[in-house]
């Protein structure tokens, strides 16, 4: 007897990791580009080309929650892809391909990575 709800819990489970780690590369963009708009605003308000002070480490530390972000996403993909290589081929429906959401994963991965090289420069 096959039971195709273990390989939809697992695809539930990826998806949730999915969006965890696109919150978290979110969540680090605006960290990056919250430490620009102090910035601007202590530039603007001293008058002065560059504030005294550096806001640098927001960049620094959006960055780390991006490649976080990334990373989340591909270790999620790689585990599920190795659990679904693990289940017999009854629990998996002929409709659904195994590795479409890990092709997402790993795409998403690679924009991520994209974004932590824009914040960086």
């Amino acid at each position: 007897m096959s039971d195709p709800r273990i390989f939809f819990a697992a695809e539930r489970t990826l998806l949730a990791w999915i969006r965890s780690g696109l919150t978290i590369m979110g969540f680090g963009f605006v960290v990056a580009r919250f430490g620009l708009f102090l910035r601007l605003v202590a530039a603007e308000h001293t008058g002065a080309g560059a504030p005294s002070s550096s806001t640098h480490f927001s960049n620094y530390v959006g960055i780390a929650l991006v490649l976080l972000g990334v990373s989340s996403m591909l270790i999620a993909a790689f585990q599920h892809r190795s659990f679904v290589s693990s289940l017999p081929s009854t629990d998996i429906p002929p409709s659904h391909g195994r590795y479409f959401p890990v092709f997402v994963a790993a795409g998403l991965g690679v924009l991520g990575l994209v974004l932590a090289a824009y914040l960086a420069l």
